[in-house]
């Protein structure tokens, strides 16, 4: 019998895309989906017709409804999360709820229903959070790192990548949105972000659950690309309206800081920033990698840039 996988948020686009690839390669016996959305578990349900899948109603922030939906599971995702930096500054409370307070339900639950293995999803925005979205996961990370203090035989672990190329609310269906009426608003020229399908995404995930320990902050190798590089390669001929760098907008992203690089290892495809406090063990977690010396890991200084090719690949624009 294969493991039984409970996956928080799992009607947004990440949980979407996990299914898919999860169902095509008989990954899972069970996957439980649990959110609060009713329509899009329809919906999902729909899509994909399959006995291996169970929807389950319910918030990160009920503690009592995810030791139920827990039950007998071997595995946690965790993607649920306030992610809209403007919501979240407009409704800071509810976004602590979530994204800190759910976090902490999802690991009491983990240990007291006894999980094996817990990966919870961060976000480059954790690394030098300018905003309450990224103040709350940097938090998130924080507590699901330590929580292997707590636990005797549940391990949890997070993954923290940059932007997801085509996932709801990021730039790609903007612009392909804005490419209909010719004009293209960009906050600043200057920008660059990191970049990764939402497919490398997931098998990245799937991969850390296979081989984590507990304690890892895990940060896959992948590109950068400039905001006008990425406008040019959708709509080349479309006019450029600078509008201003957003609040709680950075120009650069970063996904390790020049203080998590001392303590990080490298590997050929990703990055494991070890914990600096792992209480929870006598012996320092040995991932088989070699000392990082790349010190900060930004957009802007990286040495993998996306090409304006690949990106029409990725996202199915015809060349």
């Amino acid at each position: 019998m294969g493991d039984k996988l409970f996956l928080s948020g799992g009607t947004g686009s990440f949980g979407q895309a996990f299914v898919d690839i999860a169902l095509r390669e008989d990954r899972y016996d069970i996957i439980r989906i649990y959110s609060r959305s009713e329509f899009l578990q329809d919906e999902m349900n729909k899509k994909f017709n399959d006995s291996r899948l169970r929807f389950l109603i319910g918030d990160v922030r009920d503690k009592s409804r995810l030791y139920r939906a827990m039950t007998d599971i071997d595995i946690v995702c965790h993607t649920a999360a306030l992610k809209q930096i403007p919501t979240a500054e407009y409704n800071p409370y509810e976004t602590v709820k979530t994204n800190i307070d759910g976090a902490m339900n999802v690991i009491d639950a983990s240990i007291d229903m006894g999980i094996k293995k817990v990966v919870a999803l961060s976000t480059d925005k954790a690394c030098l959070p300018c905003n309450l979205y990224g103040a709350t996961k940097l938090v998130a990370e924080k507590l699901f790192t330590q929580a292997n203090v707590y636990s005797k035989d549940t391990r949890f672990s997070c993954v923290r990548y940059g932007n997801v190329l085509g996932s709801r609310g990021s730039i790609v269906p903007l612009f392909l949105k804005q490419k209909e009426g010719g004009v293209l608003t960009i906050t600043d020229e200057r920008m660059t972000r990191f970049w990764i399908s939402l497919e490398q995404g997931v098998h990245f995930v799937m991969d850390r659950l296979d081989n984590m320990q507990g304690g890892e902050i895990f940060v896959p190798k992948i590109p950068s690309m400039k905001i006008t590089d990425m406008a040019d390669a959708i709509a080349p001929d479309a006019i450029i309206k600078i509008t201003g760098i957003r609040p709680g907008e950075k120009l650069h992203e970063v996904l390790i800081t020049e203080e998590e690089s001392t303590h990080t290892m490298e590997l050929d495809k990703y990055f494991v920033v070890l914990p600096e406090y792992p209480f929870w063990s006598d012996d320092k977690l040995d991932v088989g990698g070699i000392p990082t010396k790349i010190g900060k890991y930004a957009s802007d200084s990286n040495g993998w840039w996306l090409t304006k090719e690949e990106l029409k690949a990725m996202i199915g624009i015809k060349t």
